[in-house]
C-alpha cells in the first residue's frame, strides 16, 4: 500500500479545518497509509527548509505557485503511475511566509494549485481532498463526477 506524507509547516488553530483534513485522511486510508508531519514554523522560510528537507520521503510534491498546474485527472494519473513504481508520495506546504527556494529545488515536483494565494490551513483541505479526488478518480468512482 501507497504511503502518502502531509509535510506542512505550522499548526492549524480552526477546528472546522482540522476536521476536514481528518475527514479526508480518513477517506484516503482505504487506498494508502497516511501521515501528517506538522513542522513549527521558523523565522522564515529558510529557517524551515532543514526540517522540511528531512521530513521528506519518496517522491516529494512541493506546493509552489509557480510550480505546474494540473487537471484532477492529471494528478490521478501521477499518482496512480507512482503507485505502480512503488513509490511512496510526500506532499509539501510551507508556513504562510512561503516555501524555501531551497525545498522547492530539491522537490521532484513543484505542483500550483493556482495563481492566487490561499491560507495555508485551507490548502491543506484543498489538497487532502484532491488527493482523495485522484485515488477516487483511480478507482473509476462516481466521487469525482
Amino acid at each position: 500500500m501507497q504511503k502518502i506524507y502531509f509535510v506542512v509547516v505550522g499548526k492549524i488553530k480552526e477546528s472546522f479545518y482540522r476536521e476536514a483534513v481528518a475527514e479526508y485522511v480518513k477517506r484516503l486510508s482505504r487506498f494508502a497509509k497516511v501521515e501528517i508531519k506538522e513542522l513549527a514554523e521558523g523565522i522564515d522560510p529558510e529557517a524551515e527548509a532543514d526540517d522540511i528537507l528531512r521530513a521528506c520521503k519518496g517522491y516529494v510534491v512541493a506546493l509552489a505557485v509557480e510550480g505546474e498546474k494540473c487537471s484532477s485527472e492529471q494528478l490521478a494519473k501521477k499518482l496512480g503511475r507512482l503507485n505502480d513504481e512503488g513509490k511512496d508520495v510526500t506532499f509539501v506546504i510551507g508556513s504562510s511566509c512561503g516555501l524555501s527556494d531551497r525545498v522547492k529545488k530539491a522537490a521532484d515536483y513543484r505542483l500550483s494549485f493556482s495563481d492566487m494565494t490561499f491560507p495555508h490551513q485551507l490548502m491543506r483541505v484543498i489538497l487532502a481532498e484532491q488527493v482523495y479526488r485522484a485515488y477516487m478518480i483511480n478507482a473509476g468512482s462516481t466521487y469525482h463526477k
